[in-house]
Parts: C-alpha cells; sequence; structure tokens
C-alpha cells in the first residue's frame, strides 16, 4: 500500500473553532505510522494546472490560486482560507492524481491519500464546504484522459452528498458515482432520482440510521449497480462523519461498518479492476471516531 500525504497539508487553518481543522489530519497520521508505518510513504506532489482546469473554470483556479489572502478569506460561510491553503489544496490535488499514476503504472494496487482539505463538495466553479478543489473529480478526470479508462468509479461514503463530485461527471459517462448520505442535511442534494446519464447513484439515510441499515443499502442498492458497473478503478471519497460520534450529523455507524464496506469494495476491486483501488480522506470531525475509523478503512483496504 502506498500513503500521500504532505505537511503543507497540516498548515491549511480555517480558523479557531473550525471542524475542519489541522488535528483532523494530525491524529490520522499519527495512528497509521503507528499501525500501517510500513507502507509506502511518499510526499503528495502539487497538482498540474491543467489537471485541475479539467474539472475545475479558470475563475475558480484563480480565487483559490491567486486571490490575495492575508489572515483569513471567506469563499463561503462555511469554506475559509489562510495563506498556506494554497498549497495544501495543491497537493491535495496532487496527491490523486499520483496515485492515478501508481496504480496504473502497477506500483501498487492500493493508495491511501491522507490529505486535506476535503474536496467532493466543490463544483467546476465553487468553492464550498469546507472543500477548495475537487481532489476525487481532478483524479477520475486524469484516469479518463491520460491513462484512457472508460468506467471509473467514485464511491462517497460521507455523510454528506458529494454534490460537487456528483455534478461535475453528471453528463459523463465515464465516471460513475454511488453515494450513500443522510437525509435532509447539507447539502441538500442527492435525491434518488437525480441520476445524470445513468451513471449517478444515491442512496439517503435518514437520520438515526445505524450500520443495520447502512450495510443493506449499500449491500441491495448501491454494491449490485457498482458491481453492473464493471469499473477499470475505483477511487473512494472516505469521509468517517456518518459514525455515531461525528458531532456535524446524526448517523449511528460504528467503526466497523466502515471496514465492512471497505471489504466490499476491495472484493469488487479484485472482480473488475485488477485491485486497483484508491481512497482519499473526505469528512470525520470527531477526533477519536477519526482515527479509529482510518485505522479500519486501511485495515481494510490492505
Amino acid at each position: 500500500m502506498i500513503i500521500f500525504t504532505h505537511p503543507a497539508c497540516l498548515l491549511h487553518d480555517p480558523g479557531p473553532d473550525h471542524p475542519e481543522r489541522p488535528a483532523r489530519l494530525e491524529v490520522v497520521l499519527e495512528a497509521l505510522r503507528l499501525h500501517h508505518g510500513d507502507a509506502d510513504w511518499r510526499e503528495a506532489p502539487m497538482v498540474k494546472l491543467g489537471d485541475l482546469r479539467r474539472v475545475h473554470d479558470e475563475a475558480l483556479v484563480r480565487e483559490v490560486l491567486e486571490a490575495d489572502v492575508s489572515g483569513y478569506r471567506m469563499l463561503d460561510p462555511d469554506t475559509v482560507m489562510c495563506p498556506a491553503s494554497r498549497a495544501a489544496a495543491l497537493r491535495a490535488a496532487g496527491a490523486g492524481v499520483a496515485a492515478v499514476d501508481a496504480v496504473m503504472n502497477g506500483e501498487d494496487l492500493t493508495v491511501f491519500c491522507a490529505v486535506r482539505p476535503p474536496g467532493h463538495h466543490a463544483t467546476s466553479g465553487a468553492a464550498m464546504g469546507f472543500c477548495l478543489f475537487n481532489n476525487i473529480a481532478v483524479a477520475a478526470a486524469y484516469a479518463c484522459d491520460k491513462h484512457g479508462l472508460e468506467r471509473v468509479a467514485v464511491i462517497d461514503f460521507d455523510v454528506h452528498h458529494g454534490n460537487g463530485t456528483q455534478a461535475i461527471f453528471y453528463d459523463d459517462p465515464r465516471v460513475a458515482y454511488f453515494s450513500s448520505h443522510e437525509s435532509g442535511i447539507y447539502p441538500h442534494s442527492g435525491a434518488p432520482y437525480e441520476r445524470g446519464v445513468g451513471n449517478v447513484f444515491n442512496a439517503l439515510l435518514p437520520p438515526g440510521s445505524g450500520g443495520f441499515r447502512f450495510q443493506n443499502t449499500w449491500a441491495d442498492e448501491l454494491l449490485p449497480a457498482l458491481d453492473d458497473f464493471k469499473p477499470q478503478l475505483l477511487l473512494v471519497s472516505a469521509g468517517f462523519d456518518a459514525h455515531m460520534r461525528d458531532p456535524l450529523a446524526d448517523l449511528m455507524l460504528e467503526t466497523e461498518d466502515f471496514g465492512w464496506l471497505t471489504r466490499q469494495l476491495r472484493a469488487l476491486a479484485q472482480r473488475h479492476a485488477g485491485g486497483r483501488i484508491i481512497s482519499m480522506l473526505e469528512g470525520g470531525y470527531d477526533l477519536d471516531a477519526l482515527r479509529e475509523c482510518a485505522v479500519a478503512h486501511l485495515d481494510a483496504l490492505r
């Protein structure tokens, strides 16, 4: 297994009391170095501008990379930049591109990108929901355009719907999007009738849903659709904020639920994608739960 990360991702600081704080990545890295210190640890490179422009408008690229930032700069009520945010965003997106190259070139079959800021809410034209660039969308588009893949799957089990990822690929049949998320919360998208060109699969989980409903929803609805798609590469938006201890949502998952789904995804990758699976950190805001879930996720990936 390869793990991509970079110290720059620890320096992105949205301000005091912001839930998407540097400590999130600190606890993940501490736990992974303890439990997976023998992995192939690599520094995430900076993403190239051309790779960003595949999925993002030039105006957004310039807003993030060229705007004058001294102190804090609000991009929306939840999304904040500081002077170190540019470098963190470039490394987070660059990790996904490097991960695609690594698995497609046969260096390893599984990669985890321990990076922040997260990405799945960022749309083509807007940073939002703590996200500056859409890291996983950049990776998916790169896999299609640079490696010629025709079927790339994005699997998103973050408690919040990845509205940005869905919107970017809504009319692109090369990329299929599969998501379970809590109903009635931010960003208020991801209804089951949102189907794109037949490449979007959303499942809503009512507040209070636990592991039984989560596992059955994936086993009965989303995993069969993913199997039918026969992806050549799996990309995972690994958000752990559906855990029962997370403060920003109301699902009741336990750590083992994430391990269970990861094992299903790994088996599916072995059936269809030569075992190739890349996971990128998204949400998760209770530090103890985040630490436990990240370890369980990587245990299952390996």
